[in-house]
Parts: C-alpha cells; sequence; structure tokens
C-alpha cells in the first residue's frame, strides 16, 4: 500500500465517523463515574483530554467539573466540531483546542506538573497503555489523578478469533492484568470498572447507522466500510469475550516506599501500632490476628518506610471478614507514628494494601474509622450496601469500599475474626 493509499484510506475512515457523538465505548454515565473515582479536586480543575475526539468528555468535565480543559487531538475536524459545539453550550472560555500527538507532547502547551487530571477515554490504545502510564505521569501535578479506558479481556481464554482481530491493533490484557501494570508503574489504583454493554451501543449504534447510509464509491470508503462492518460483526459473535475498562490512577507518593511486611518487620510493626495508639490493644490485635490461619493473609499487611531502607513509620493491615458468609477485607489497624503522621505516610500505607487487595481479586473492604479520614480513599457508609457490624456504631464510622464493581455486593452482617472481640 503507497503512502497515498494510506492517506486516503485514513480520509474515509474518519469521514466515517464525522459528527459522531462518540469515537469509541462510553457514556456521560461513566465518565461521571470515573470523575467521582478521582476524588475532591480543586475549584477549577486543569485537565488534559488527549485524544480528545469530538469532545464529549471536555464537554462534559468543563460543565459539570468546573475545568479548564486542554484538547488535544491530531484530527482538526475533531477539534473544529468541539470547538463548535463548546460556543455553543457557552463553554468557550473553558475548553482550548490543541492539534498534537499524543505521542509527542512537548512545549509550553505541555509542561511538567501543570494538570490535575489527564484523561484519555478510548485513545490510550494508539500508543500503548504502558507507554501511557510511563509518558503522562510528568504531566500530573502533585495529588493528580490518571484516568484511561483501555480494551481488555473478559475471559481467561478468548477465542483465536477474538484474539487475532484486536491482536492486530494492541495488545489486550484482563482487567487485572492493566491494574497489576499500573502499580508495577507507580501508580495507586483509585478505581477500576469494567464499563457496560450500553457503552458500546453509544458508540456502536450511531456508527452503525452511518455505516448503512455511506457511499461506498468515494475514495477509500469500500475499505473502510468493510473494517467497521468487520469491528460490528466481532462485537456481536464475541462481545462476552472483551469489553472496555476505565482506570483512575494516581502516581504513588515518592516521600514514602511502600512494601510487604516480612516477618523481619514484627517488632517494628508492633512498636509503630503501640507508638500509634493510646493503648496497646491495636499492637496485641495484629500479634493475634497473624496467628490466626482463617483471618491472616499474607501480603496484606503493608509498611511505608521513609526510603528503600529507612525505619517504618506506618503500618496497613486487611484481614478475612464475612459480610453475610460472603469473604470481605477489613482494613485495621491502620498506624503511623507520632512524627510522621499529617505527612502521607499512613495514606501510603492504606493506598498500598488496597492495590494489593485489588491484585488478589478481593471485591470488598470494610472499615471502622474516621468519616473525614476515610472517604479519600473510596470508602463510603456501608449501610448504603446494606452491609451493618453486629454492634451499635455511628452510620458515618462504618464503611465500605468495592473494589469490583463488576462484582455483586454481600450484604448482611459483618463477622469479623475472634482477634477483634466483637
Amino acid at each position: 500500500m503507497t503512502d497515498n493509499d494510506h492517506a486516503v484510506r485514513t480520509e474515509a475512515f474518519f469521514s466515517l465517523h464525522h459528527n459522531l457523538p462518540r469515537q469509541s465505548p462510553g457514556s456521560d454515565a461513566t465518565t461521571r463515574r470515573l470523575l467521582e473515582l478521582t476524588g475532591p479536586l480543586p475549584r477549577r480543575p486543569r485537565v488534559l483530554d488527549l485524544g480528545c475526539g469530538p469532545g464529549r468528555a471536555a464537554l462534559l468535565l468543563a460543565a459539570e467539573a468546573g475545568a479548564e480543559v486542554t484538547a488535544v487531538d491530531l484530527h482538526r475536524p475533531f477539534l473544529d466540531e468541539l470547538r463548535e459545539a463548546a460556543g455553543a453550550r457557552g463553554l468557550g472560555d473553558r475548553i482550548r483546542t490543541v492539534r498534537a500527538d499524543m505521542a509527542e507532547l512537548s512545549g509550553p502547551d505541555f509542561p511538567d506538573g501543570s494538570f490535575d487530571l489527564v484523561w484519555a477515554e478510548g485513545s490510550a490504545y494508539t500508543i500503548g497503555f504502558d507507554t501511557a502510564l510511563r509518558d503522562w505521569k510528568r504531566l500530573l501535578a502533585p495529588g493528580g489523578s490518571l484516568v484511561v479506558t483501555e480494551c481488555v479481556w473478559t475471559t481467561d481464554a478468548p477465542t483465536a478469533e477474538a484474539r487475532a482481530f484486536w491482536e492486530q491493533e494492541t495488545s489486550m490484557r484482563p482487567v487485572a492484568g492493566n491494574t497489576a501494570a499500573a502499580v508495577a508503574a507507580g501508580y495507586h489504583v483509585l478505581g477500576a470498572l469494567v464499563q457496560p454493554d450500553s457503552d458500546w451501543d453509544e458508540y456502536y449504534v450511531p456508527l452503525a447507522g452511518r455505516v448503512a447510509s455511506a457511499d461506498a464509491s468515494a475514495p477509500g470508503m469500500a475499505w473502510a466500510l468493510a473494517a467497521t462492518r468487520e469491528e460490528l460483526a466481532m462485537r456481536r459473535d464475541h462481545g462476552t469475550e472483551y469489553g472496555y475498562a476505565g482506570y483512575v490512577l494516581r502516581p504513588a507518593d515518592p516521600r514514602w516506599t511502600t512494601r510487604p511486611e516480612t516477618a523481619a518487620d514484627s517488632a517494628a510493626v508492633h512498636a509503630v501500632n503501640v507508638a500509634a495508639f493510646p493503648t496497646p490493644d491495636e499492637a496485641g490485635l495484629v500479634d493475634a490476628l497473624r496467628a490466626d490461619p482463617a483471618a491472616w493473609l499474607p501480603g496484606l499487611g503493608r509498611v511505608a518506610t521513609d526510603g528503600p531502607d529507612g525505619d517504618v513509620a506506618a503500618y496497613a493491615l486487611l484481614t478475612r471478614c464475612r459480610v453475610g458468609g460472603a469473604p470481605a477485607l477489613a482494613l485495621a489497624p491502620v498506624a503511623t507514628v507520632p512524627g510522621h503522621q499529617r505527612q502521607g505516610a499512613g495514606q501510603a500505607a492504606v493506598r498500598a494494601v488496597l492495590d494489593a487487595a485489588r491484585l488478589r481479586g478481593e471485591s470488598l473492604v470494610l472499615v471502622l474509622g474516621h468519616p473525614e479520614y476515610y472517604p479519600r480513599f473510596g470508602f463510603v457508609p456501608a449501610s448504603r450496601y446494606g452491609i451493618r457490624p453486629g454492634f451499635d456504631v455511628p452510620d458515618e464510622a462504618m464503611m465500605a469500599l468495592v473494589l469490583d464493581e463488576s462484582a455483586p455486593v454481600p450484604q448482611g452482617t459483618i463477622r469479623y475474626p475472634p482477634a477483634f472481640g466483637v
């Protein structure tokens, strides 16, 4: 194929997609849910929307989050569509379009540490998920988040037909594979969700209508139509094997090194808990849980140290509990030595242990704690899910975090390990 043939096909492909509401599976509901998972934002967050297409996400972020959006795409007609839509909605002063390649983000438009959110729905695949994680991290301001949606396998055994189709475009993983890649790249995972089938309908139904009415005689259009029909047929015949997933990621705090606790850490962990609480009860709780094989889960105790070889500054532990007979995790204790409190060490330990739980495939974490502290990790009152402890506590203090939104959330009474004494 000559360069001219490639250019003709590319133009035909984009012509087929012009003025469609979306350029990848998604919905306003999914965009809102991903935004919610990022947690509190500045009053006017600075957002970089990469591969923005006609800007459905950019418009929502500007309108509903009050964001100042820099919207980036290589295809000028998409940027023209976005500017027109922004002006019509009174958002022209909130959205700035930049024609640029997301693989080469340099110059004054893209300085280090300049965005509270880097947003990429349905576009990271063009440079690769791992490359996006590596190259876009520098753009985030302290406390900023990266939001990426990516095509994933939803079965452990995709058919040869599905694998052959998708792996000519991208190297796909299951949800957990991308979660592990994000953690390995130095991120904490604030949320990961498989998008509903309706998100595919929002993309494919208008696209199928366009295919039905397109002029196949236009230059390059026969190829574009054939490729699109093949993609639509793949979804129809193999759609249960793959999906789209959204990830909300935040770079780990560079001040702290987190790792699984080891047997050599036992004395230091005991000392941290003794120092952090007014009584030695929590230190004794950890010792008792460690001795209970039904409660203790290797790898779900995490320490934060001030440097790779530093002293243990904070500790967070997850152990097995149950809700109405279904397995869940109890977060307790969380402890930081007084000299390092309010410096992010405890948060680093909590985020690290929650990442470890995600990687194990756990779906639910419970905590009894301060209602002004734990919501920053995504915890909400457990009563929203029909979950309650077997003892009286303020409703807002008993909280739950759903790690896997695709799994049903169990309801009922929490049963703690005997070491908790409740």
